[in-house]
């Protein structure tokens, strides 16, 4: 009932009504799992430099129904970003106007819910363009992946909490037995977090997994 109310009040809060497919009914088999590259770790603060997502159907990640973007950042990249992320100034020189890339972020979206690692920081992100300008941040239903997998872990030890789980993200690829690709990289880190929310629905609900 609640959440029937949140959505109400976002729709009527919503500037632009050309993105009212935002708070359509969401596809009953997909999710879209998305991840960003910032120039920093304050979400108040930092700039998008990249974004990526994928899509999610039942047990099968769709790697052909993927967004890889940058974005050109307004201020200049800190060295110590740089080192993270490795996209430098002239990287990012020709990337997208941020506003161009969320546009096609939000169509890609549409009404799914929203998979992530940490995606608390990554939805922060972009509700800071995405609320000013259309007066509402993302309303999509969101699923932490970390949060799946504390589940996992903890059902294994019959619900009972026995101490600290390792929710690195290495870690957590590395005890689903998942490939790993280079991180650090929007896109790269969008599948493997994709691989891992299937993986994890395979354990906790019994279905097989796959990538398409």
């Amino acid at each position: 009932m609640l959440q029937s109310l949140l959505r109400g009040l976002n729709r009527r809060r919503l500037k632009d009504p050309s993105y009212g497919f935002l708070f359509d009914d969401p596809h009953p088999d997909e999710v879209v799992c998305f991840d960003t590259e910032t120039s920093g770790l304050d979400p108040k603060k930092a700039e998008i430099l990249s974004l990526a997502a994928v899509r999610i159907r039942g047990n099968r990640v769709l790697t052909s129904q993927r967004l890889n973007m940058v974005f050109k950042p307004q201020k200049a990249i800190d060295q110590e970003s740089i080192k993270v992320h490795r996209l430098r100034h002239v990287d990012v020189a020709n990337g997208l106007d941020i506003y161009e890339g969320l546009d096609r972020f939000l169509r890609f979206v549409g009404n799914r819910p929203l998979v992530g690692y940490f995606l608390e920081f990554d939805v922060a992100m972009v509700n800071r363009v995405v609320k000013p300008w259309l007066g509402i941040g993302l309303p999509n239903r969101c699923t932490e992946v970390s949060a799946l997998y504390y589940d996992y872990r903890v059902r294994g030890r019959d619900g009972v909490y026995t101490g600290n789980i390792d929710l690195r993200f290495d870690t957590i690829m590395s005890e689903l037995k998942l490939p790993v690709l280079p991180a650090h990289d929007a896109l790269n880190d969008a599948i493997m977090t994709a691989l891992m929310y299937v993986k994890l629905q395979a354990l906790l609900h019994g279905s097989s997994s796959a990538e398409g």
